[in-house]
């Protein structure tokens, strides 16, 4: 969750930006936020009785929610969406439903990089999510599943697409399109690190290791960039004329 520091930080610019379209529109207050601030504040109690962490985190969020659509009402509340919505990317998914996605990506990870190493004449015997090599064991821990490359270029998908195109399917396309691309740059980065254990067992390890995923993660950025580029050809070429000239 690296990204998380900077959300709000991006969260609030973005409403920044939205200030004279809030104060220029006629907002009514519903009393259905101030419903909304109790059913977060139940909340909050509930979680913090069991030591729920997520509980606690977004019923801070919907009190978020519940304030704004109290003081401005459903035109405040569609201004405010996309903001307020980012903030969820600040808190950290719930431990069993980490544990049940991280594991099925550790594997899937290990078997790509398992039968490309072998496709290209370096012998590997895999157990689960270890791959024995001929220099060392490599074990494809939660740290490597990809999930929290996938969590942060989610966010900046989203981001990508509000500051840069204004079609709002846009936002949807480019969010979905990080899935793969997340999932394909983490089994290569993997099956990178094979290769470099090969040439040398420290290049898998340490510095070299970070290094090699922060250049595996700025590739995925410029793959979910190029991406957005083939969708908005491929909508000039099909999509209606009147819009594909917009």
């Amino acid at each position: 969750m690296g990204h998380g520091f900077f959300v709000p930080v991006i969260a609030g610019y973005i409403a920044y930006q939205k200030r004279d379209d809030l104060l220029s529109r006629e907002l009514k207050p519903n009393y259905l936020g101030a419903v909304l601030m109790a059913y977060a504040a139940v909340q909050w109690y509930i979680g913090s009785l069991g030591a729920e962490l997520f509980l606690q985190r977004t019923s801070f969020l919907l009190s978020l929610y519940g304030s704004v659509l109290l003081f401005g009402g459903w035109a405040a509340i569609r201004l405010m969406f996309l903001p307020l919505s980012l903030l969820l990317f600040m808190i950290p998914i719930p431990a069993i439903v980490y544990t049940s996605i991280t594991f099925p990506l550790q594997l899937f990870a290990s078997r790509v990089a398992e039968t490309v190493l072998s496709l290209i004449g370096i012998p590997v015997i895999r157990e689960g999510n270890i791959l024995e090599l001929a220099s060392q064991k490599l074990s494809v821990v939660e740290a490597c599943s990809g999930i929290r490359s996938l969590l942060s270029l989610s966010f900046l998908s989203i981001i990508y697409a509000y500051f840069f195109d204004p079609k709002w399917w846009m936002r949807l396309a480019l969010l979905a399109a990080t899935v793969p691309i997340a999932i394909i740059a983490n089994s290569s980065r993997v099956t990178i690190t094979g290769i470099l254990s090969e040439i040398d067992p420290e290049l898998a390890k340490g510095f070299f290791h970070s290094i090699e995923g922060w250049v595996i993660f700025m590739t995925a950025l410029v793959i979910l960039v190029a991406t957005h580029q083939l969708i908005n050809r491929v909508w000039r070429f099909f999509g209606p004329k009147e819009q594909a000239a917009k």
